[in-house]
């Protein structure tokens, strides 16, 4: 893992939920508090966050927007030929960067190695340097507290923020409700 940011998503029985911090640091610098690394994309119907340069953040969301476009929204299509342009792309594919993007039926973590990775449990993800300490806050509250989608993103993110120097507490979140 490299030394950028925290993301975590979850895809919960009544909502999709995905939250990130603010930092932006440069090696052992703090450049800014309150990016935004979490967008919705094609027509707010998938959530989409970025670890890694800013720069390149949105390079590759316009492109991901691109194949969700050409797949008319279909997210599992959508990755696939996504995860091959980028591996593809002599320039992107060695990029220190990952992607989440979900909607309320799936939930992916995306590289420029091409990996294309639907988590075991389906239901919760997270990338950055602080990845790991957010996914274990994630499965203990999601196990152990009566707690609702965004509150166990906003809580997990705090967790791993006191732990990571690349995360702070500048967290945003965006959520898709479930539709019957």
């Amino acid at each position: 893992m490299f030394e950028a940011t925290t993301i975590l998503a979850y895809k919960g029985a009544n909502k999709a939920v995905i939250g990130g911090d603010g930092q932006v640091s440069f090696g052992h610098t703090v450049l800014k508090n309150n990016a935004t690394k979490i967008r919705r994309l094609h027509h707010g119907k998938i959530l989409a966050g970025f670890a890694g340069s800013t720069a390149d953040a949105f390079n590759l969301f316009d492109m991901f927007e691109d194949h969700l476009e050409q797949q008319h929204g279909d997210l599992m299509k959508s990755v696939i030929e996504f995860s091959k342009a980028w591996r593809k792309d002599k320039v992107l594919r060695r990029l220190e960067a990952m992607m989440i993007v979900l909607n309320t039926e799936h939930i992916f973590i995306l590289t420029g190695n091409g990996d294309v990775v639907e988590p075991e449990d389906g239901a919760i993800a997270a990338i950055g340097s602080g990845g790991n300490y957010a996914i274990a806050a994630a499965r203990a509250l999601q196990k152990h507290a009566d707690i609702d989608e965004e509150h166990l993103i906003t809580e997990s993110l705090h967790i791993a923020a006191d732990l990571c120097i690349y995360t702070n507490h500048e967290i945003k979140t965006l959520v898709l409700e479930k539709t019957s």
